[in-house]
């Protein structure tokens, strides 16, 4: 039986925000696994309080982003403004201060175009475990090509271009953001640190709006629905874990691979598709 939303409680949202802070970054698809947790608690996926929650949460993780990066984002905007008033300093900061406004341009577009096919054909647990399927053999010709022979002084408008064309992919639950913009940039030849920290940087403008416009188009859902009490716990705890995960993150990735995170996504992939096959879990 599928649970009254309203009745959504505080510890069902700390999960939810536990888990959306732990993966948001990781390239293993933070919507793919809140959509799979939803649908294991009895929730329906596409309802719009549901994608609607599952967007703004994802600002907590946002929020640990600007915090961790609050120098680089400062110098980085500082030079920009500068830049377009035509006082520029650095000129490397001013130039990646538009190659991650021109990165995030696409995602935009898309997703609103294609708004409402991503808000219920595409939050179906079949595209979710195939996509985390498919997307790991990407992952890992990418990772397996990777020159590395460049870094962040050298990122230009054409590298974060294509690797927001590719961020459009990540609409698709089961991608992952981070791991279609990373799988870009290796191709690119930029190292494994810059391309993670660009996915961070372009996870800003993406994130952000999206959680803004459901909270504008969306709050009545909310409320009628999971609740803001719900919602707002939960990103506060996104926010707390991400900052956490970020931190390990820029660590774990400077002396290693995706080959982990490729190994779980095909395995996660493969039970959700199991389990959605044998009815044990609801497609939506």
């Amino acid at each position: 039986m599928t649970p009254d939303a309203a009745s959504m409680s505080l510890l069902e949202a700390l999960l939810l925000g536990f888990v959306e802070g732990l993966t948001e970054f990781l390239p293993v698809s933070s919507t793919g696994h809140l959509t799979i947790l939803e649908s294991a608690l009895g929730y329906s996926v596409d309802d719009p309080d549901i994608t609607a929650f599952t967007a703004i949460i994802q600002v907590g993780a946002v929020f640990a982003t600007l915090l961790y990066f609050r120098q680089d984002f400062l110098r980085i905007g500082t030079a920009w403004v500068k830049g377009i008033s035509g006082r520029a300093e650095k000129a490397d900061d001013y130039m990646f201060g538009w190659a991650v406004i021109i990165g995030s341009i696409p995602i935009g577009i898309v997703g609103l175009l294609f708004k409402d096919t991503i808000e219920t054909t595409l939050r179906s647990l079949w595209f979710v475990g195939g996509a985390l399927i498919l997307w790991s053999f990407v992952m890992w010709f990418a990772d397996s090509r990777a020159t590395q022979e460049r870094g962040e002084a050298d990122v230009t408008w054409r590298d974060t271009l294509i690797i927001g064309l590719t961020q459009c992919l990540a609409l698709i639950p089961g991608v992952s953001r981070s791991g279609a913009t990373m799988s870009a940039g290796l191709l690119r030849g930029l190292d494994r640190v810059t391309v993670t920290r660009l996915s961070f940087f372009l996870s800003i403008p993406a994130l952000t709006a999206a959680g803004i416009l459901q909270t504008v188009t969306k709050y009545d859902d909310i409320s009628g629905g999971v609740g803001w009490p719900a919602t707002i716990t939960a990103t506060i705890t996104s926010f707390v874990v991400a900052y956490v995960v970020v931190a390990w993150l820029l660590r774990y990735i400077a002396k290693h691979d995706y080959s982990i995170f490729i190994v779980y996504r095909i395995a996660l992939g493969s039970l959700v598709l199991t389990l959605v096959s044998t009815g044990v879990l609801a497609a939506t």
